[in-house]
């Protein structure tokens, strides 16, 4: 009898406690590496029960791994175009869709024999093209920033003369790996990348003009597997408030207009 009334007494007890919120699963593009610690921070000023698990990486695996049932709670990507295909699918609710920030390309080197401030117009000089064996971009394929590079470089008529010299990254972080290793002489890298705190001073860069190129419009998304977690569409609403958009402008990128919740 002893023994079944500690039993009664454990059972009601834990049944008395709150139950450990599970925690919120962030599947974000590798652009965001470098300020998406600083955002789960702020988020937890507002939710202190929150538990954040961010997995950074290419926004077309992650679309991919999303449409084959990972269990990303939240998806941000570096362009619209993947959330909103998740949301085609069922995979994602269209309804929480929303643009949270601006991305901008820039050229970018660490090695002192190249003046990037020439912009892509460096890309036309035969004297430094005699030295740059390397140029990194993100793979056009599964990565929206190198989507927007290839599309830069076609709009200047440069793709097919500098395709035998270009290093694919997986994602935008890797491409900025190979220059800040000197595996390659150039990048076209995010603004973002080269802006982050822990970037500063390492090497040179210039601001690459997005005019007649689609603009980088990042969107996030609540996936299917995050319709069962209250602090998903929590999270994707607060980087639409001030103290998000401060974070996301210090680290670089731009800010899509203000929108009331």
């Amino acid at each position: 009898m002893k023994k079944l009334l500690i039993g009664l007494f454990a059972t009601l007890l834990l049944q008395a406690l709150p139950a450990a919120a599970a925690p919120l699963l962030v599947a974000a593009a590798s652009d965001l590496a470098y300020c998406i610690d600083e955002l789960a921070a702020a988020f937890r000023k507002e939710a202190p029960e929150a538990e954040l698990k961010v997995s950074t990486g290419a926004s077309g695996n992650f679309f991919a791994q999303i449409r084959n049932g990972a269990p990303f709670h939240v998806f941000l990507s570096a362009d619209m175009m993947y959330p909103a295909q998740l949301a085609k699918l069922g995979a994602a609710d269209g309804a929480t869709l929303r643009p949270y920030a601006l991305g901008r390309i820039v050229l970018w080197t660490t090695d002192a024999r190249f003046d990037v401030s020439q912009g892509l117009a460096l890309l036309r000089d035969p004297r430094a093209m005699q030295d740059i064996k390397r140029i990194a971009i993100g793979n056009p394929d599964t990565a929206p920033y190198g989507r927007a590079a290839k599309a830069v470089l076609e709009r200047d008529r440069l793709w097919d003369a500098v395709q035998p010299r270009l290093v694919i990254g997986e994602n935008i972080a890797q491409a900025a790996q190979f220059v800040q290793t000197g595996n390659a002489q150039l990048g076209i890298v995010s603004l973002a990348t080269v802006r982050a705190p822990r970037m500063a001073g390492v090497g040179r860069y210039q601001l690459i003009s997005d005019a007649g190129v689609a603009p980088i419009e990042q969107g996030a998304i609540v996936t299917r597997a995050g319709s069962g977690q209250p602090l998903a569409a929590r999270f994707v609403r607060f980087l639409g408030s001030p103290a998000a958009r401060a974070i996301l402008e210090r680290n670089g990128f731009g800010l899509p207009a203000a929108t009331r919740e």
